[in-house]
């Protein structure tokens, strides 16, 4: 019977020392409950209901309180090895700076959040600040995290950052050239989300979705995502297409490749037969009077028809191409027309239309701008001209089934 009260006194601090943790974790427990169950769903009304950002940020700091319960707490519990005691205290001291530390990473998420909310947010993105400050958050996160495990002083360590600054620089190389560059193109207004560019050397064609402080994301017309790194659009060039879309209009530029052996002077019947073309009507008027007078006061003109002005079949046909463009009503007057002359080519003379519709819509673009062709290219035959094709088989057959006839 002495021997089992010796055994139970020789166990009592062991006993008085888990009774003392189980009371602290207890009262630890109950804090966390009561914080999270009972104070944040009671605060739940008054926070913003549009963002979950702020939830899990306050659940975050009320991480605090039982890391300070047990930390403080530690003290009271008898019998415990004074080493055990030290490192309790130091990693609670860490959980309070972890938990600090994803609280206000927590509250800069919910102010991008508020600021994308704003018109101006899609030409000014902060999410690269955002990311800055949040580097710059945890980096101080980590150096104190080991100044309270090592129980020394943080200036202590940030003394010897001086001497890895050129580790430091070479790690985070990517980051301060991503800063300079997000500062570059916000500042400048050079790239905004929803912006649609081309950067064919890192296959990104189509709309910008995301930008961020070490890359920016594309969504290409297929859906892949193409990521390019933030610093690779001021070192390299890209097109961006904002401009067209806010011009309210999108540029055609494609030639017609005629058959220069089917241009030629048009005789009379045939400007006759022309004058059914009520687009026409000006230019076959103007042109008449202006040939006219120049032939009577051209004495080589009266000598030898050689040397009288005339109507080129391509000339009118060009002159009926502005009238078409001008007449269309998915054509957009106030911007650039022409219909030009490139030079001839082994392919045949290119008479290529510019102008602009006045639709920046992908499809309708093409809609508008295949019209405007089809009807050029089935018109064409009245003017006496060919589209120039290069030889095909069948053509090839044509030609020696010719020749056995």
């Amino acid at each position: 019977m002495e021997s089992l009260q010796i055994l139970i006194a020789e166990q009592q601090p062991w006993l008085q020392a888990l009774i003392g943790l189980a009371l602290l974790a207890l009262a630890a427990a109950a804090v966390n409950f009561l914080v999270k169950k009972v104070l944040l769903r009671a605060a739940a009304p008054f926070l913003d209901r549009r963002s979950l950002t702020v939830d899990k940020a306050a659940a975050r700091l009320a991480n605090v309180l039982p890391a300070l319960i047990v930390g403080n707490g530690i003290y009271l519990v008898p019998y415990l090895p004074e080493a055990l005691v030290s490192v309790v205290q130091n990693v609670a001291s860490a959980l309070i700076v972890v938990s600090i530390a994803f609280a206000i990473s927590g509250m800069l998420d919910y102010v991008d959040e508020l600021y994308r909310r704003r018109p101006e947010a899609r030409s000014r993105p902060i999410k690269g600040y955002i990311q800055l400050l949040k580097i710059v958050l945890f980096a101080g996160t980590a150096i104190l995290v080991i100044a309270a495990l090592m129980e020394q002083s943080p200036l202590l360590l940030l003394s010897g950052l001086g001497a890895m600054a050129a580790v430091l620089m070479l790690v985070f190389k990517d980051t301060i050239l991503s800063l300079v560059a997000s500062v570059q193109l916000s500042s400048n207004d050079m790239l905004r989300v929803g912006d649609w560019i081309e950067m064919p050397e890192l296959n990104a064609d189509g709309d910008v979705i995301d930008i961020a402080l070490h890359t920016v994301k594309v969504q290409n017309w297929d859906k892949t995502i193409t990521t390019i790194p933030t610093y690779r659009l001021i070192s390299d060039s890209f097109k961006n297409w904002r401009g067209m879309k806010e011009s309210g209009g999108r540029r055609m530029k494609r030639p017609l490749l005629i058959d220069q052996n089917s241009i030629r002077f048009l005789q009379q019947d045939e400007i006759q037969r022309l004058r059914r073309f009520s687009l026409l009507d000006d230019y076959l008027a103007r042109k008449d009077e202006e040939l006219r007078n120049w032939n009577e006061s051209s004495p080589g003109a009266k000598q030898d028809p050689v040397n009288a002005r005339k109507l080129t079949n391509i000339g009118t046909f060009r002159a009926y191409v502005i009238a078409y463009l001008k007449a269309h009503d998915r054509v957009d007057q106030a911007k650039t027309m022409l219909v030009r002359q490139l030079d001839p080519t082994p392919a045949g003379l290119p008479l290529e239309v510019y102008a602009f519709a006045n639709t920046t819509e992908w499809g309708d673009y093409e809609t508008v701008q295949s019209d405007i062709f089809d009807h050029l290219l089935a018109i064409m035959p009245e003017f006496g001209l060919r589209l120039f094709q290069e030889p095909s088989g069948l053509d090839f057959q044509s030609l020696s089934g010719a020749a056995r006839h």
